[in-house]
């Protein structure tokens, strides 16, 4: 499994401003090793959140998303102690799942 992503939400308002930065190689499948051989496609295909387990946003991704991907996004209503769930599925069935507390 990867490694735990890091996840900030720091409330400003009724807003939270939501990062996210994830743990995952990322590979496109059009790179080759150094013996020459293509290096299977492997990457995040869907990221989603949910805000006090409320679905606030979902995400397809594809090949072309860089190493270690960052996201930010923002949640109306959002207050201090708030439970923040971000979960992503890669092409291969891993999944993974972590979550932050708003302050």
């Amino acid at each position: 499994m990867a490694d735990p992503m890091r996840i900030r939400a720091q409330v400003a308002g009724d807003k939270a401003t939501v990062r996210v930065l994830m743990s995952h190689e990322m590979e496109t499948g059009q790179r080759k090793d150094a013996a020459g051989k293509v290096i299977p496609a492997w990457h995040i295909t869907e990221v989603s959140a949910e805000h006090n387990g409320k679905p606030v946003m979902t995400a397809q991704w594809g090949p072309a998303v860089s190493k270690n991907p960052f996201m930010q996004f923002v949640v109306k209503g959002a207050k201090a102690g708030d439970k923040i769930t971000v979960t992503w599925v890669d092409n291969k069935g891993d999944k993974r799942t972590d979550e932050a507390v708003v302050s």
